[in-house]
């Protein structure tokens, strides 16, 4: 049935999905590139060849131009998935437009594209309350006074915005208001490019946690403007589904490069470090050297290739249980990239929640620094800790960096435990703290790789979460044993009567 979306893989609150469009199933997730009617830096043969099968396009500008006698496959072929924005962007950046939401969403009723949506009125960066309020009472009106045409055109897929800028509890009321509307089988956070062209990334992660955590799961959810590769695993991780921007053509025209992790002035660089069709072809003193129009295509598709590529990164890292990993190796690619990371970590119990149990595909944790003890894996942990019940008075804890893995197979810990009958036997270890020797074959604590160099920070922490395990177990004697070369040899200062 068009818009049913079915979840393949999932990983933090992150997810590949199928998209049912009457054009075709949708992967997830999935980046629109911003074709503008009037004027294409990327022909639509072009963008195919890159990889796309679906793009965005401006339903105010065709309605206002007549670009269209018929429907929009019609002009455009049914090779793709064609989603229609409304012209809230030009709202944003010119002020109100010369049509209304009924007209330009009885038009796109005419059309039929896969996906639309409706006019609603963007927040922007706006620092007015009450100017924030206005945009999300009436988008929410504007979503009421066209439902019964959204009710009529069951095959298009309607998006329902949500905004509220960086007043996240008028975020939470869009959301969850929107979320209601069932007839909306997509809804989309608006307003964010304002946030990203500032680098304001932490916010920007604040607003699609609100948004995201106020809707429903099972309802895919778009970013508007998402459209620099290195936020697309960020957004991703908290539960984005699909993106849409012409950053790809606008970058290109102020000799703009995209990266995975940031983006160079064209002037800037001597080598291109990309392989794609473009980069393998040419170096940047030949693009400089060019005419403006064909050096705007070529860094224009370059750019495309790059989100292309970095959504199938992130799709890679789903598959194999590494968007964590993924997310932490990118945040230090840029300080803005870190605070939008350490933004993330505030909602761990959030990724916790949606991140699968069982991970069929991981191989092993790769753990590098104190943040990486903010993985689900290792919070679920420490909860198993916190509810584990002693069965004996007496504890052995055995400091377990050296140690072969599984623990439980170990040599010296077979030889411990059958010294010791009479005691709980546990293993310590950084990022973990304590792991039950009978149960360190359970994934994933066995199944690591950590640094020979730990930073103090993780161990400090490790032992903070071994001294409260021990507390709250309230064993009459603790004895330590294989820690004085161990990395947490300072567990040993202890006092067994905390």
């Amino acid at each position: 049935m068009i818009g049913d979306f079915e979840v393949k893989d999932e990983d933090l609150a992150g997810r590949i999905g199928i998209l049912e469009t009457k054009h075709g199933k949708l992967e997830t997730p999935v980046f629109f590139p911003v074709i503008n009617p009037l004027k294409q830096e990327v022909f639509l043969e072009e963008l195919k060849a890159v990889g796309f099968n679906n793009f965005i396009t401006n339903s105010f500008i065709l309605k206002k131009n007549n670009i269209l006698q018929g429907t929009i496959h019609e002009k455009f072929g049914d090779n793709f998935v064609i989603m229609t924005d409304s012209g809230a962007y030009q709202i944003l950046e010119y002020g109100e437009i010369e049509q209304t939401n009924r007209d330009i969403v009885s038009f796109e009723a005419k059309i039929r594209p896969d996906i639309a949506v409706f006019l609603d009125i963007p927040t922007g960066n706006t620092d007015d309350r009450e100017e924030a309020k206005f945009s999300v009472e009436m988008t929410l009106e504007r979503g009421k006074e066209i439902a019964d045409i959204v009710d009529q055109n069951e095959d298009i897929i309607w998006v329902h915005p949500i905004q509220g800028g960086q007043f996240l509890d008028l975020v939470e009321y869009s959301a969850r208001e929107a979320n209601k509307r069932t007839n909306y089988k997509m809804l989309a956070l608006g307003s964010p490019t304002v946030f990203m062209e500032k680098y304001k990334y932490d916010t920007l992660v604040d607003m699609i946690y609100t948004a995201k955590s106020s809707v429903s799961r099972g309802v895919p959810f778009h970013l508007f403007g998402g459209g620099v590769p290195h936020i697309i695993p960020f957004a991703v991780a908290l539960g984005v589904d699909s993106f849409d921007s012409a950053s790809y053509a606008i970058f290109a025209r102020d000799n703009r490069y995209l990266t995975s992790e940031r983006t160079y002035r064209l002037e800037d660089l001597e080598y291109f470090p990309c392989s794609c069709p473009v980069c393998s072809r040419y170096d940047p003193s030949e693009l400089l050297e060019m005419k403006s129009e064909e050096r705007y295509k070529l860094l224009a598709i370059h750019n495309l290739w790059k989100i292309r590529e970095e959504v199938n990164r992130v799709k890679q890292a789903i598959k194999e249980g590494r968007l964590f990993e993924y997310i932490q190796q990118k945040a230090y690619s840029h300080p803005a990239l870190y605070s939008a990371f350490k933004s993330i970590l505030k909602y761990s119990s959030y990724l916790e929640k949606y991140d699968p149990r069982v991970k069929g595909n991981v191989k092993g944790l790769l753990l590098f620094d104190h943040n990486s003890m903010n993985r689900p894996e290792l919070l679920r942990h420490s909860e198993f800790m916190a509810n584990l019940k002693p069965k004996r008075n007496k504890v052995i804890i055995i400091c377990g960096d050296k140690l072969g893995s599984p623990f439980i197979s170990d040599p010296k810990v077979k030889s411990i435990q059958g010294r010791n009958r009479d005691y709980d036997t546990f293993v310590a270890l950084p990022f973990y703290g304590l792991v039950p020797v009978m149960a360190s074959e359970a994934f994933p604590l066995s199944q690591f790789e950590i640094p020979d160099i730990i930073d103090d920070t993780t161990l400090n922490e490790t032992i903070l979460k071994i001294k409260e395990t021990l507390r709250n177990k309230n064993y009459a004697e603790i004895k330590f044993m294989e820690c004085e070369k161990s990395v947490l040899s300072h567990i040993m200062s202890i006092n067994p009567t905390l």
